[in-house]
Protein backbone atom coordinates (compact mmCIF):
# COMPACT_ATOMS: atom_id res chain seq x y z
CA UNK A 1 0.00 0.00 0.00
CA UNK A 2 2.97 2.32 0.59
CA UNK A 3 3.67 2.57 -3.15
CA UNK A 4 0.06 3.57 -3.80
CA UNK A 5 0.25 6.10 -0.96
CA UNK A 6 3.32 7.64 -2.59
CA UNK A 7 1.62 7.62 -6.01
CA UNK A 8 -1.36 9.50 -4.57
CA UNK A 9 0.91 11.93 -2.72
CA UNK A 10 2.81 12.72 -5.94
CA UNK A 11 -0.49 13.12 -7.82
CA UNK A 12 -1.73 15.60 -5.19
CA UNK A 13 1.53 17.56 -5.27
CA UNK A 14 1.56 17.69 -9.08
CA UNK A 15 -2.12 18.46 -9.61
CA UNK A 16 -2.20 21.19 -6.94
CA UNK A 17 1.28 22.49 -7.83
CA UNK A 18 2.47 22.30 -4.23
CA UNK A 19 6.04 23.37 -4.90
CA UNK A 20 7.24 23.38 -1.28
CA UNK A 21 5.77 19.98 -0.39
CA UNK A 22 7.49 16.59 -0.78
CA UNK A 23 5.70 13.23 -0.59
CA UNK A 24 7.41 12.56 2.76
CA UNK A 25 5.81 15.74 4.14
CA UNK A 26 2.31 14.29 3.73
CA UNK A 27 1.02 11.87 6.34
CA UNK A 28 -0.92 9.16 4.49
CA UNK A 29 -3.47 8.89 7.29
CA UNK A 30 -3.90 12.61 8.05
CA UNK A 31 -7.09 14.29 6.87
CA UNK A 32 -6.83 15.97 3.49
CA UNK A 33 -9.30 18.69 4.49
CA UNK A 34 -9.42 20.93 7.53
CA UNK A 35 -6.65 20.42 10.03
CA UNK A 36 -4.64 17.94 7.94
CA UNK A 37 -3.30 19.05 4.57
CA UNK A 38 -5.85 21.88 4.61
CA UNK A 39 -7.35 21.32 1.17
CA UNK A 40 -10.66 22.78 0.02
CA UNK A 41 -13.40 21.79 -2.43
CA UNK A 42 -11.56 23.29 -5.42
CA UNK A 43 -8.52 21.18 -4.51
CA UNK A 44 -10.75 18.10 -4.31
CA UNK A 45 -12.04 18.82 -7.80
CA UNK A 46 -8.48 19.16 -9.13
CA UNK A 47 -7.51 15.84 -7.53
CA UNK A 48 -10.64 14.14 -8.94
CA UNK A 49 -9.79 15.40 -12.43
CA UNK A 50 -6.20 14.16 -12.05
CA UNK A 51 -7.43 10.74 -10.89
CA UNK A 52 -9.72 10.52 -13.91
CA UNK A 53 -6.97 11.53 -16.35
CA UNK A 54 -4.28 9.30 -14.93
CA UNK A 55 -6.26 6.23 -13.86
CA UNK A 56 -9.66 6.50 -15.57
CA UNK A 57 -11.26 6.69 -12.14
CA UNK A 58 -14.72 8.27 -12.38
CA UNK A 59 -16.02 9.81 -9.15
CA UNK A 60 -19.43 11.28 -8.39
CA UNK A 61 -18.88 14.78 -6.95
CA UNK A 62 -21.93 14.82 -4.68
CA UNK A 63 -21.67 11.30 -3.36
CA UNK A 64 -21.13 10.53 0.34
CA UNK A 65 -19.04 7.58 -0.84
CA UNK A 66 -16.71 9.94 -2.74
CA UNK A 67 -16.36 12.14 0.32
CA UNK A 68 -15.38 9.10 2.35
CA UNK A 69 -12.66 8.23 -0.19
CA UNK A 70 -11.25 11.76 0.00
CA UNK A 71 -10.68 11.51 3.76
CA UNK A 72 -6.93 10.87 3.44
CA UNK A 73 -4.19 9.75 1.09
CA UNK A 74 -4.65 6.21 2.43
CA UNK A 75 -8.38 6.11 1.62
CA UNK A 76 -7.68 7.39 -1.90
CA UNK A 77 -4.99 4.71 -2.29
CA UNK A 78 -7.47 2.04 -1.18
CA UNK A 79 -9.97 3.31 -3.75
CA UNK A 80 -7.30 3.19 -6.46
CA UNK A 81 -6.37 -0.34 -5.44
CA UNK A 82 -10.01 -1.44 -5.71
CA UNK A 83 -10.30 0.29 -9.08
CA UNK A 84 -7.21 -1.50 -10.38
CA UNK A 85 -8.45 -4.86 -9.14
CA UNK A 86 -11.81 -4.25 -10.81
CA UNK A 87 -10.12 -3.27 -14.07
CA UNK A 88 -7.98 -6.39 -14.03
CA UNK A 89 -10.94 -8.71 -13.52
Amino acid sequence: MENLDDEIKRLIIESLQLEDVAPADIDAQAPLFGEGLGLDSVDALEIAVALKRRYGLQLSPNSQETRKHFASVRTLAQLLQLHRQGSAA
